[in-house]
């Protein structure tokens, strides 16, 4: 049996990305969005509408940054998500994280996040059913805790993911299967 439920939002888990850019001063300006995806290998799609403060610096800077949030920062993350950059100027020096300039965009990386996207702004689309903010994967980097030799283990990153059934957040870390290779039981 199945039973009908009033939200639509119905994709779970749904991504915890912190969005970073310059304010116009040069400080620091983090979103969170549970709204984006890849949607080529190095491309990246936020759906955000354009009265958040950080598209209007997207916009300006013709760049961003799409980290992971971790459980270790939830409370972090979670206000990056009920504050606006429109009304509280000093929105990241009150979250008590640290950033430092990306080497190859004019974006800020959150250093306390494990991973981090370097990217550049490609477009707005703002079509009824527009993806929001475009852009391209210049780099990406993650933090030595994470990494297993030279590759991430993302089970050390304990990315934490929305839940829009009930507004919580969950951490994400326990590998269930081999990609690409468990489907092929079935042939």
């Amino acid at each position: 049996m199945r039973k009908e439920i009033k939200t639509k939002e119905a994709i779970f888990p749904m991504p915890v990305l912190m969005i970073a850019t310059y304010n116009e001063d040069g400080s620091v300006d983090v979103m969170n969005a549970a709204w984006g995806m890849m949607v080529d290998r190095d491309i990246v799609a936020l759906n955000l509408t354009e009265t958040h403060k950080t598209v209007q610096n997207i916009k300006a800077r013709c760049a961003f940054t799409v980290s992971i949030a971790s459980a270790k920062y939830v409370k972090e993350a979670d206000y990056f998500g009920v504050v606006s950059g429109n009304t509280e100027k000093d929105k990241f020096l009150k979250s008590g994280l640290s950033a430092t300039k990306s080497e190859i965009v004019d974006a800020p990386v959150i250093n306390e996040f494990p991973i981090c996207m370097e990217c550049r702004f490609i477009e707005y689309q703002d079509a009824q059913y527009g993806c929001g903010v475009i852009g391209k994967v210049e780099r990406v980097t993650a933090v030595d805790s994470v990494m297993t030799e030279d590759k991430v283990d993302t089970s050390k990153i304990e990315a934490i993911a929305f839940d829009p059934y009930t507004h919580g957040y969950y951490k994400i870390g326990e590998r269930v299967g081999e990609a690409f290779k468990d489907g092929f039981d079935l042939k």
